[in-house]
């Protein structure tokens, strides 16, 4: 499902019906939950739920306009969540196909825990389909949340499917990933943007903030993860890599997981 980025809606609308006419998309997702200082100063993400009237703006004229499902994701406000409830009721107005949110607040960007009772409000109060998302790493984290909210519509992992990709299948009962899974995700990752993006440097500057998260899962990454951190051309990277995964055994506990 494609994500928007914007505060803008006549952009919004355009950039949806690309979506559907030339990519064949039935639904677009608004995001609302970018803690990135850079785009909530420019009152998107996050920063647009800073404006509850020219959000309500701007959701009425993409429901209106829009031939397309839209769902949202959202973070419980900027600085704290005691206005969260009454974003809730804006968007309850709207029929969203479904309203993801991440029970924190912009300036705790990964910080801090997810706030479950202001999710635990907005769970009950919302007429949309709700995902609960944030700080989902491991089985014992999923089924955690499953327990405590057991009518929840989903469950939505981002950081954690990045650190381990084989999250969803494990959740499903399936075998852990092993150190040759991960080396076929990165080297998909890494060749699909070699094809796709232009240049060493915008590849590397890609794929560093993805070891951000697998790297953690290597015990003695420190010196590897210095070359590949300070790798500007690809031959070089690749280097680093292949060094680290003959070298090093990869380890998946929830413990170390949760250190990201």
């Amino acid at each position: 499902i494609p994500q928007i980025l914007t505060n803008n809606a006549e952009d919004f609308v355009k950039t949806a019906h690309i979506f559907r006419d030339e990519y064949g998309h039935r639904e677009v997702n608004l995001n609302l939950g970018c803690p990135s200082g850079t785009v909530t100063a420019k009152g998107k993400g996050a920063g647009f739920l800073g404006e509850p009237e020219k959000l309500e703006r701007f959701l009425d004229e993409i429901f209106a306009k829009c031939n397309i499902q839209i769902s949202v994701k959202t973070r419980l406000g900027m600085d704290d969540a005691s206005g969260f409830p009454e974003l809730m009721k804006l968007y309850n107005k709207f029929p969203m196909k479904e309203l993801i949110i991440h029970p924190r607040v912009q300036k705790d960007f990964y910080k801090n825990t997810p706030n479950l009772e202001m999710f635990a409000e907005a769970f009950a109060m919302s007429t949309n389909p709700v995902c609960y998302n944030g700080d989902i790493f491991c089985v014992e984290d999923y089924q955690r949340v499953c327990e405590r909210f057991p009518e929840l519509d989903a469950v939505m992992s981002g950081r954690g499917t990045l650190t381990n990709p084989a999250l969803a299948r494990e959740i499903r009962g399936g075998q852990a990933l092993t150190k040759a899974e991960l080396r076929k995700f990165h080297d998909l990752v890494y060749h699909t943007y070699r094809a796709e993006v232009s240049g060493d440097r915008n590849v590397l500057f890609k794929m560093k903030e993805l070891w951000f998260y697998m790297g953690p899962l290597f015990a003695n990454n420190k010196k590897y993860m210095k070359k590949i951190k300070k790798s500007e051309k690809c031959a070089v990277y690749e280097s680093a890599v292949a060094e680290l995964f003959a070298s090093e055994e990869a380890f998946f506990d929830s413990d170390n997981i949760k250190v990201l």
